[in-house]
């Protein structure tokens, strides 16, 4: 094997092998997805600490879930007293302090 190949098979070795690890940490620190038929595919938004419906066949599509309730927008998530008291919570904080999630899409629409 000439020394590029064996260079280019480390260099992809590694990239996946740590593509795996962030991954896994990323999973094992979140809360469990959401137990919801209305909405079979689910995307963490780091910047409220909540799951957002991105089931384009769901009628919640785009929606924030939180406290087995749908908010069609950030701010209307933002305006429900338990995510208040959520977004005060120590749970909420930590997440916000460690990035959790902050590789995940969401945080731009609905709001």
């Amino acid at each position: 094997m000439n020394k590029t190949k064996r260079m280019m098979i480390g260099v992809l070795t590694t990239v996946m092998a740590s593509s795996l690890v962030a991954c896994n940490d990323n999973d094992e620190s979140l809360p469990p997805l959401p137990n919801d038929e209305d909405c079979d595919d689910w995307e963490w938004d780091a910047s409220t600490g909540t799951y957002v419906c991105d089931d384009e066949d769901s009628t919640h599509y785009r929606h924030y879930y939180y406290g087995r309730s749908y908010y069609p927008s950030k701010r209307s998530l933002e305006s429900s007293s338990s995510y208040k008291n959520y977004k005060m919570s120590q749970e909420f904080q930590s997440r916000a302090k460690s990035g959790i999630g902050s590789g995940t899409k969401g945080g731009s629409f609905g709001g």
